[in-house]
């Protein structure tokens, strides 16, 4: 059998991601890689992510698609702007175990006017489909 990755085997182009949060510190490190168009969010997958019967939770799988998506936007939109989640749905088509490597890979659909943004992700674990998402941010003013 052979052994899991290390975390150290992190796919070309991912690097620490720029942004913590309460919510992600318990699943760091995460990572992300930018595009033109998108943030795109990774991680090796590790049993801190399981849920009772050792599954890769899909609470994860949602945070993530939900915060991959939301940074896309205010990519998209030059970070010009905050944006909440007003709508997210997901479909789970698969399953991830501990040791794969979990992208989510955002696209952004269709930004209004500067106050909405429509997006929508693949999920993946090493290369494979396990999820899709849709989401839609407003966009609200800026903390200071």
């Amino acid at each position: 059998m052979a052994a899991a990755p290390a975390v150290t085997d992190i796919p070309e182009g991912f690097e620490r991601h720029f942004r913590q949060s309460p919510l992600t510190d318990p699943w760091e490190p995460l990572y992300s890689k930018r595009t033109d168009k998108a943030v795109i969010i990774g991680l090796r997958l590790a049993k801190p992510h399981t849920n009772a019967r050792g599954m890769i939770h899909g609470g994860l799988i949602a945070a993530l698609a939900d915060s991959a998506m939301g940074h896309s936007c205010g990519h998209v939109m030059m970070g010009s702007s905050s944006l909440v989640t007003i709508g997210l749905a997901i479909d789970f088509v698969g399953t991830a175990q501990v040791g794969q490597w979990l992208a989510v890979e955002p696209e952004v659909i269709k930004t209004g006017g500067g106050t909405i943004c429509f997006a929508q992700s693949l999920i993946k674990a090493d290369g494979v489909l396990i999820a899709r998402a849709n989401a839609t941010f407003r966009v609200v003013p800026k903390k200071e």
